[in-house]
């Protein structure tokens, strides 16, 4: 990217809808009530011809550093130093309040090129609120309207104007042509049948922590980044968008992604918070690894249990964090609590990783670290297809599988179709018939014996074709 702009304005002013204009998704939740953005969130934009880096800010209000609308303007004051450029937006429709020429005021103290939009420019009434933006003192306002796309070829000149046509458009590097190597994998080209492929340690990894409202997730990322990137406090709910951080870890880039805290289907009835608990769910979704973050002096709630069930249920890879662990006093009863429940009340995870930390004292981070890499690698796990035909041999003999109305179960053939998460299919007669008790125990039995704990594994089965099916119709 070859530049950074923040948006900065007074709560409601459609500045996460400009965001969302300019990314070209509907990342930043948006909604009639103020103050709806909290942490300052950033975005690849591009305008036209012009690729730059874009932050979201919170609506700024004056008010006491202690207070959450205090720390979420220090956010954005430190998303203003950050940035080359402020896009200061102002409610044409509503005209100019106080609280924007306060800020106006700060924004000149800064010292930074700044451009005053003047949004919802397309409603009746707007051009007194317009006119109005000349006596801020920072320049010629830019009409646009961020919901409907009017008036962003003006924004794009302006933004040009204020940082000159080489810091706009740096010139291009050339690109260093890369040998590709084509030789073929294996014999005839065909990777041979016994290779499983290696783990790429690499390679970037999305993780995406979750957890019950006041878990400490905001916490917990702050402490990995070793700043206050993300809005904390003892308030239940801060966070509402799902905000990615990227940082390295070992060499290895990872991108976290910060949730909203999930309650219970049947509290959660605003608006705003349904936005945010299905902008946490794509978080999911989009995620690699998923961390569940406990509150280790109040574990296993019946909202954590349900947690972990949708991880799994959605195929991610999951680890258990067991949080604020500096509260607890006996150590070692707690950690034996806590582990036979883990088994107890997660059977379909069984082996589940589970790491106690504290993301207020750093404690457990980089065994937490670890578990999701470890995780990770069991979650991308390909097995060979003449290894799961010999396993699958073994097991039939330990335990031959069931006969259902007086015919035999035959299982012919295994073969791993996908990984992440690993899935299998076998080959077998009336498919259907199969019982769900046999099935589990293919699935543990394939934990066990290849090394698979805490990852969902899916099993499938499918009847074999029949060569002299269509002969015996014929016959008929």
């Amino acid at each position: 990217m070859t530049f950074t702009v923040a948006i900065v304005g007074r709560p409601n002013v459609g500045k996460s809808t400009l965001f969302n204009r300019l990314v070209g998704k509907k990342l930043a939740l948006v909604d009639d009530t103020p103050g709806v953005t909290r942490d300052r969130r950033p975005g690849d934009a591009k305008l036209v011809d012009l690729k730059f880096r874009i932050i979201d800010t919170a609506g700024l209000e004056q008010s006491a550093p202690d207070s959450l609308q205090g720390r979420m303007w220090a956010q954005t004051e430190q998303a203003i130093d950050e940035a080359d450029l402020s896009l200061f937006v102002i409610d044409a429709k509503a005209g100019l309040t106080p609280a924007d020429e306060t800020l106006a005021e700060m924004l000149r103290r800064r010292g930074k090129p700044v451009i005053v939009v003047a949004n919802k420019s397309e409603a009746r009434g707007s051009d007194g609120g317009f006119y109005d933006a000349f006596t801020l003192g920072l320049g010629e306002p830019c009409p646009i309207s961020a919901e409907h796309g009017q008036g962003m070829l003006d924004l794009r000149d302006a933004i040009v104007a204020a940082l000159g046509e080489e810091r706009a458009f740096p010139p291009r590097e050339d690109v260093a042509e890369t040998d590709v190597d084509i030789r073929p994998t294996g014999a005839g080209g065909v990777e041979d049948e016994e290779s499983e492929p290696a783990y790429d340690e690499t390679k970037p990894l999305r993780v995406a922590i979750v957890g019950r409202p006041n878990a400490g997730k905001s916490t917990l990322i702050n402490r990995f980044l070793g700043e206050d990137r993300l809005l904390t406090g003892p308030e239940a709910g801060i966070t509402r968008d799902s905000i990615s951080v990227e940082w390295d870890w070992r060499g290895r880039t990872i991108k976290m992604f910060d949730t909203a805290g999930m309650r219970r289907k049947a509290k959660v009835q605003e608006k705003l918070e349904k936005l945010s608990v299905a902008d946490a769910l794509r978080a999911i979704r989009f995620a690699e690894t998923v961390v569940i973050i406990f509150d280790a002096t109040i574990p296993f709630e019946k909202q954590d249990l349900q947690i972990v069930d949708l991880v799994l249920r959605e195929g991610r890879a999951a680890v258990l964090a067991f949080n604020k662990w500096d509260l607890v006093e006996d150590w070692q009863a707690v950690l034996a609590d806590l582990r036979e429940k883990t088994e107890r009340l997660l059977p379909q995870a069984r082996g589940i990783r589970a790491v106690p930390i504290s993301g207020h004292t750093g404690y457990g981070l980089d065994r937490l670290m670890q578990a999701i890499i470890e995780t990770d690698k069991v979650w991308n796990r390909r097995i060979s297809t003449a290894r799961l035909n010999r396993w699958l041999e073994s097991q039939q003999v330990q335990h031959p599988p069931p006969a259902v109305s007086g015919r035999r179960l035959k299982l012919k053939y295994m073969t791993q179709v996908k990984a992440r998460p690993p899935g299998f299919m076998i080959s077998c007669t009336r498919p259907e018939a199969v019982p769900e008790s046999y099935v589990r125990y293919l699935i543990n039995g394939l934990r066990n014996d290849f090394d698979m704990p805490g990852v969902p594994i899916r099993v499938h089965f499918r009847a074999s074709d029949n060569p002299f099916e269509s002969k015996a119709r014929k016959r008929r």
